[in-house]
C-alpha cells in the first residue's frame, strides 16, 4: 500500500503555493514560504535556548532565584529573537504591503504604491554587508523620489538563497497582488 505523504518520491506541485479563490483577502499572509537557511538559523536559537532555560532551571533549584529569573529572561530573549526571525519578510493583504525587518516593520497602504518590479543589482548576501550580483524585488511608492527605493526581498536572502525558481515565484505572487490592489 504506498502512502505518497510519507515518500519523497512525490513530484513537487506548483499549485501547493497558489493561494485558493476562498481564502480570505482581508488576511495578512506571506505570498511564499520561509527559505531553510532562515528557518535553520531560528532552530538553531531555539537550540541555544533550550539550553540556557535548562541552565535556568539548574540555577534555581542549586543557586539563588535572582540569577535563575536573569537566565530565564534571556532565554525568553533568545525565543523571541527566534520567533521574530520567523516572522520576517513581505506580507500582503488588501490592505497594503507590510514589510518586516528584524527590528523595524512598515506597512505601505496599496493606494501609496505605484509599483513593484525586479531588478538585476547588487543584493546583500543573507543580510551580511558582502555584496554579491543578484535579483531584488524594489517597491516604487506614488509621490517620492526614485532615488532609494526600498529593497523588499532578494536572491540571496535567508528565504531565497540557492532557490531561484522560489524567488521568481515569490516576486511574481507580489507582483501579481500588487497589480490587483495598486489602483488609483
Amino acid at each position: 500500500m504506498p502512502l505518497p505523504f510519507l515518500t519523497a518520491d512525490r513530484a513537487f506541485e506548483a499549485a501547493d503555493d497558489v493561494t485558493l479563490p476562498f481564502e480570505d483577502h482581508e488576511r495578512w499572509r506571506r505570498p511564499y514560504r520561509p527559505g531553510p537557511w532562515r528557518v535553520g538559523a531560528a532552530a538553531l536559537w531555539l537550540l541555544l535556548a533550550s539550553y540556557v532555560l535548562f541552565a535556568a532551571v539548574i540555577i534555581a533549584l542549586t543557586g539563588t532565584l535572582s540569577a535563575a529569573a536573569t537566565v530565564f529572561g534571556i532565554a525568553l530573549v533568545i525565543i523571541a529573537g527566534a520567533l521574530r526571525l520567523l516572522r520576517l519578510g513581505v506580507w500582503v493583504s488588501a490592505h497594503g504591503l507590510h514589510h518586516a525587518r528584524f527590528l523595524v516593520t512598515r506597512t505601505v497602504p496599496w493606494q501609496q504604491v505605484a509599483a513593484v518590479r525586479t531588478v538585476q543589482q547588487p543584493v546583500r548576501w543573507l543580510g551580511l554587508p558582502r555584496t554579491v550580483q543578484g535579483q531584488a524585488l524594489l517597491l516604487v511608492r506614488r509621490g517620492r523620489a526614485g532615488d532609494e527605493l526600498p529593497v523588499l526581498m532578494t536572491t540571496h536572502n535567508a528565504d531565497f538563497l540557492a532557490r531561484p525558481a522560489a524567488f521568481d515565484r515569490a516576486t511574481d505572487a507580489v507582483e501579481a497582488w500588487a497589480a490587483e490592489n495598486a489602483r488609483g
